[in-house]
């Protein structure tokens, strides 16, 4: 495993922040988590695989920085689910440096789901819970369908599978933010006749390049999409469903 230096990745990462206009979002205790976050990743990555990037620095702009790209869009105090939540991403880096969120992390996945909720433990993150559950079987549970005031997802799957998976969980009025890269523009046509199916509309994209150290670039997008009414009760269906005939 790579040895990393404490002090030189909490430097890193504050000024991977201030290049990348996330700075407000940090300081040097919750630096400190995200060392520890990376330190205990690296660590558990060895035998279960959770991210293919594993040089610190990457981890700095290819996960840390693109989550929190997106973090200012959460409402004050919003309850989110994170649909596939996978190696913690953007759950944990939410918990971080949003701890007025209350998250809860869903995966399919039982031993990702354990991680992701050991590491918000070992982290000291109260405002982490996690479920083991397929999307489209829990959304369908009366205590999850409609009760979170945002859905999000990161590295899942195209955006007219993520809306019928996340959009049910939204309340009426709540956000979809939906993490996507280079291809959003893409992804967003080909989603249009979902969003009419599924009660939800456009409301904003902000596509911004995050900028490494060494002057390359990668493109965030973030789209939010706006529940305007109920989704109606057949969605989601089941999933090899969803992937044979998307909406």
């Amino acid at each position: 495993m790579v040895e990393i230096q404490q002090s030189v990745f909490c430097e890193e990462l504050l000024a991977a922040a201030e290049k990348n206009g996330v700075s407000s979002l940090l300081n040097g205790e919750r630096a400190e988590k995200f060392f520890l976050l990376t330190k205990h990743m690296l660590t558990v990555n060895e035998s279960f695989n959770l991210t293919a990037i594993k040089e610190p620095r990457r981890i700095i702009f290819l996960h840390y920085i693109d989550c929190l790209l997106g973090a200012s869009f959460f409402p004050l105090g919003a309850s989110v689910i994170d649909v596939g939540c996978g190696a913690g991403f953007p759950s944990l880096p939410l918990a971080i440096c949003r701890p007025d969120l209350k998250i809860t992390g869903l995966d399919a996945t039982g031993k990702k789901a354990k991680y992701v909720k050991d590491t918000a433990s070992l982290l000291g993150l109260s405002n982490v819970d996690t479920v083991t559950a397929r999307a489209e079987d829990a959304a369908h549970l009366s205590s999850m369908r409609e009760a979170f005031d945002c859905a999000t997802a990161r590295a899942v799957a195209g955006l007219p599978v993520l809306c019928e998976i996340c959009l049910p969980f939204v309340k009426k009025n709540g956000l979809f933010i939906a993490m996507k890269g280079k291809n959003a523009g893409e992804e967003l046509e080909a989603a249009r006749s979902a969003l009419e199916k599924l009660g939800a509309k456009e409301e904003q994209t902000h596509a911004t390049h995050i900028h490494d150290f060494s002057g390359e670039t990668f493109l965030h997008t973030t789209l939010l999409l706006r529940k305007k009414e109920e989704t109606p009760a057949l969605y989601p269906r089941p999933y090899a469903k969803i992937l044979k005939k998307p909406l």
